[in-house]
């Protein structure tokens, strides 16, 4: 009886499938931003900015900051942690805020910008929807 109950309550929801792919496609994408930044850093990045010390201040800090948050946020992504969607979440403002706020300083990329802005709401639409699945499980099981 205690083996039914328990696999009753560990069993995913299509929703939680849903998340989880969510989140491990959105920490191959985090990752793979990560890796461009490092390249960027150590110098084989074709541009102006191409090596670390001939970037302006503002690149400097920026690219070290993202090229060392991307990466870890990606494995706390891919792993479902807390720490990992708060690492990525700063993250992700960082980037909005460098290429659409402050795209004088550093350079106008929408689409990176847009990318992690309509990420930061599936995300949360996702956690609310999670949040209101969970309370509605609660409460089958107050009733029962």
């Amino acid at each position: 009886m205690q083996e039914i109950a328990l696999s009753q309550t560990n069993r995913f929801s299509d929703l939680d499938w849903a998340y989880t792919l969510f989140l491990r496609l959105l920490a191959l994408f985090v990752l793979g931003e990560g890796v461009l930044y490092w390249v960027r850093l150590i110098g084989i990045f074709p541009g102006l900015l191409w090596r670390f010390d001939l970037m302006p201040w503002m690149w400097q800090t920026a690219c070290v900051a993202l090229a060392v948050l991307l990466p870890v946020a990606a494995c706390g992504l891919w792993m479902r942690t807390p720490w990992g969607a708060i690492l990525w979440f700063i993250a992700a403002v960082g980037e909005i805020m460098i290429y659409a706020v402050f795209d004088r300083y550093f350079e106008y990329r929408p689409f990176i910008a847009v990318f992690n802005g309509a990420a930061i709401l599936t995300f949360m639409v996702f956690v609310i929807l999670l949040h209101l699945e969970r309370r509605k499980q609660m409460r089958a099981k107050a009733l029962v």
